[in-house]
């Protein structure tokens, strides 16, 4: 009985200390997580690829739509500048959370239904296939990381999906 009843009060104890740290932390990294989602839209649109590639980790890995695949910042830095300079130049982001889950406290998958407006009427990649509306739709997938006490980008993996695919409104 009186290793049960020590057990129960650690158990108790350890329960009262953690769990609203625990709720409170989600609660601010789930902001913390939104904020970055601002700052790629607002950056996209103003075509301003460090901007872009600010929370990304040294060394992310990155998925482009084209199934290319490249690691670290630099390089998701310089990808960025030359789409923003070619045929996503002037385009427009909007980015809708479809999914956020914290697998740790220090360790978040993020999905986003991303739409992309805007492009010009030429000179677009056979690979990019607009909707209807002229816009690219794309499924984000970003797993994001709690490294010195800043959310970053580890990995960023992007789809387009593909026309006559439903897209939830």
């Amino acid at each position: 009985m009186i290793i049960d009843s020590a057990f129960r009060r650690a158990l108790a104890l350890t329960l009262v200390l953690t769990s609203p740290l625990l709720r409170a932390q989600n609660a601010q990294d789930s902001l913390a997580i939104h904020t970055i989602l601002r700052q790629e839209d607002q950056a996209w649109n103003k075509g301003d690829a460090p901007a872009y590639a600010q929370s990304f980790s040294p060394d992310g890995t990155f998925t482009n739509i084209a199934g290319m695949f490249f690691k670290g910042h630099k390089a998701f830095l310089d990808q960025h500048e030359v789409i923003f300079n070619s045929f996503f130049k002037h385009t427009v982001l909007n980015q809708k959370i479809v999914s956020l889950k914290f697998v740790r406290s220090d360790v978040a998958i993020l999905e986003t239904l991303c739409q992309v407006s805007g492009f010009a009427k030429e000179g677009l990649p056979p690979r990019i296939q607009l909707d209807a509306k002229g816009q690219l739709n794309t499924r984000l997938l970003q797993v994001v990381t709690k490294e010195s006490g800043a959310w970053k980008i580890v990995s960023y993996h992007n789809v387009d999906v593909k026309p006559g695919t439903p897209i939830p409104d």
